[in-house]
């Protein structure tokens, strides 16, 4: 439950001490979630280009086979994996993402922004690190989105008279990204199929 100073400066109503944005918190958290979901669905995109990409290699993995050639089964054998590597990063990073959206919607019902806000900026963190040689442009969008929510608990700790100091790191926000990954790990068994037995490759496991 909002406090009646809070709930002024939560929809817009007060003026700040410190006027980071014209927007008032809730609208910007609102344009927070907006940016999170339109990741997800382009990450849902690139993700089964990246899929249909290693149906098409796998199959040439099973035709190298057939053919014993098994030099060039290694070879596409050796791209799969890495594309099943760099798969793997997108489901992890579009996994947490979904939770961010969720928490995100929940600190725009309740108000509760320092406390929730702080293991959001921890897993955006990680994703915008993760991302540099994957998706560079979604890294420089989650570090835009980064600092827009910093200034929002910045101003939310400063209004209760709580530091923001080191509010991108959290042992929530390490449990996020960590059941992301177990999450996506096991979506990778069920939608990709085993490479041949010959045709596996020492760095298919990431």
């Amino acid at each position: 439950m909002l406090d009646k100073e809070f709930q002024k400066i939560w929809n817009g109503n007060e003026k700040q001490k410190i006027p980071k944005s014209k927007d008032p918190l809730k609208m910007r958290l609102i344009q927070a979630q907006y940016k999170v979901r339109s990741m997800i669905s382009r990450l849902d995109a690139y993700i089964a280009r990246m899929q249909e990409r290693d149906r098409s290699l796998f199959e040439r993995v099973v035709e190298a086979q057939m053919s014993k050639d098994y030099t060039r089964a290694a070879m596409y054998a050796n791209e799969v994996a890495e594309i099943r590597k760099i798969t793997k990063q997108l489901l992890t990073t579009q996994i947490a993402l979904e939770q961010v959206s969720l928490r995100l919607e929940t600190i725009t019902e309740l108000g509760d922004v320092y406390v929730n806000l702080i293991p959001v900026m921890g897993v955006i963190s990680e994703l915008k690190t993760t991302l540099k040689g994957v998706m560079p442009e979604l890294s420089i969008e989650l570090a835009e989105l980064g600092d827009g929510l910093q200034e929002v608990v910045i101003e939310a700790g400063e209004f209760g008279g709580v530091s923001a100091a080191g509010v991108a790191s959290s042992p929530e926000a390490r449990k996020i990204l960590d059941e992301a990954s177990m999450v996506a790990e096991q979506r990778m068994k069920e939608q990709f199929p085993e490479l041949p037995a010959s045709g596996i490759v020492q760095n298919q496991k990431t």
